[in-house]
């Protein structure tokens, strides 16, 4: 039974740890390169920019604001250590959940992608009343891929290189 990981919602002095893989080479590089619309996007590396003054704003809109969006630190139990983030948040459009995770780069292939990924998708189904989840990214990430179908994600359509990829009516895998 997995239960390497748990999560931990930050305050928002410790944001530092998120600036820190928003900035990371190693971690971001699966944005390296593509035309992503976003303020202090980097092309060349995949990093994004998240200085000290956006933090306020960005903490009141991403952490603690259930029903609209659960975000926390993915911490590794035996040390403590912060290896990545996961987020939740409500896509009104679509009447379903997105959702985010990122590992950071030197965590990566070691078993913490699908446990951290089954906990959030929990959290989405069992305490936001989640009906749907979905995320989407590039069909060249089949590693995400296979995460994301083990958890038992389905692909839903392809456009331009671009999955969707969702989960409905989640049962949670105790395997």
């Amino acid at each position: 039974m997995e239960d390497k990981i748990c999560f931990y919602v930050p305050k928002i002095e410790e944001l530092v740890y998120r600036q820190k893989i928003m900035s990371d080479p190693d971690t971001m590089n699966y944005n390296k390169g593509y035309d992503i619309f976003f303020h202090g996007y980097h092309k060349d590396t995949g990093c994004i920019d998240f200085p000290r003054d956006k933090w306020s704003r960005w903490y009141s809109c991403m952490v603690n604001n259930k029903p609209n969006s659960f975000y926390a630190y993915i911490t590794r139990k035996e040390d403590n250590e912060f290896i990545g983030e996961v987020n939740i948040h409500w896509n009104n459009d679509k009447k379903w959940y997105e959702i985010g995770i990122v590992i950071e780069g030197k965590y990566r292939g070691m078993g913490y992608s699908v446990e951290a990924l089954r906990k959030l998708i929990n959290i989405a189904f069992e305490e936001y009343d989640a009906t749907a989840v979905h995320n989407s990214f590039e069909i060249t990430r089949q590693a995400a891929i296979a995460i994301h179908k083990k958890v038992g994600f389905k692909i839903i359509n392809e456009v331009n290189g671009i999955i969707d990829l969702l989960i409905s009516n989640y049962k949670l895998n105790k395997k």
